[in-house]
């Protein structure tokens, strides 16, 4: 009988020292919180979800997996707040770069082009959260790193036909804080939200429809992430 109860206090012991592999997804949880509270980036936990296409879109009730180590980025960003009163986008984008001096070295980007990138992320993703803000910022880096495109920010985003907004003139708007923000998160390990994506586009207003047979990496907001 001894022997029974503690084989019995053993066993117990193991299942509550098991880490728990998966969270059930409540109501009013997204990707993104609940990355959040297990101490996830959202590239992480899409990472170890491969199940789950649209990140915008989990059903109550679906197993998210959680047990991913969170991956430490290798260069820091400033988390200094930009004063509330300073309204002036340029002046804004001009203090957050000098917030992440040591960030602009290891990423061999100039003030030039952290502001023309935070630019084409205003204007291509203004209305999405910020996560498709990170993701729009990553398919411009990751094409300045491809062979299949130019090797420079300015040459990737000025490419003929690419980017709707250099033919419209919305290039030329100044970047908004929270697309700064974006440009940096985008720089850090942790940002690289689209995976290895090199397009993106929204399917319910494109007039062409090239891109609906490329494999899709992720969906946020109204944006499809293809490779």
């Amino acid at each position: 009988m001894k022997k029974l109860m503690t084989v019995f206090i053993v066993l117990a012991s193991f299942a509550f020292a098991s880490p728990a592999l998966g969270y059930t997804v409540k109501s009013g949880d997204t990707m993104s919180k609940i990355a959040r509270d297990h101490g996830l980036s959202l590239k992480e936990l899409a990472g170890a979800n491969p199940q789950i296409k649209n990140l915008d879109y989990i059903v109550v009730g679906e197993t998210v997996h959680t047990d991913v180590q969170p991956v430490t980025a290798t260069k820091s960003v400033s988390t200094t707040a930009v004063p509330a009163d300073n309204a002036d986008p340029e002046k804004l984008t001009k203090q957050r770069m000098e917030n992440n001096q040591s960030e602009k070295v290891e990423v061999g980007l100039s003030d030039a082009e952290i502001d023309l990138l935070a630019r084409i992320v205003r204007a291509e993703a203004q209305t999405e959260p910020f996560e498709g803000k990170v993701a729009v910022a990553d398919v411009v880096l990751n094409r300045v790193e491809s062979s299949r495109f130019p090797n420079t920010v300015k040459e990737v985003i000025y490419a003929p036909g690419q980017f709707q907004p250099v033919v419209n003139g919305e290039i030329h708007k100044p970047a908004d804080e929270e697309s700064i923000e974006a440009v940096f998160t985008a720089l850090t390990d942790n940002g690289d939200i689209a995976q290895d994506a090199l397009f993106f586009y929204n399917p319910t207003i494109a007039t062409n429809r090239w891109l609906d047979s490329r494999e899709t990496v992720v969906v946020i907001g109204q944006h499809v992430f293809k490779n």
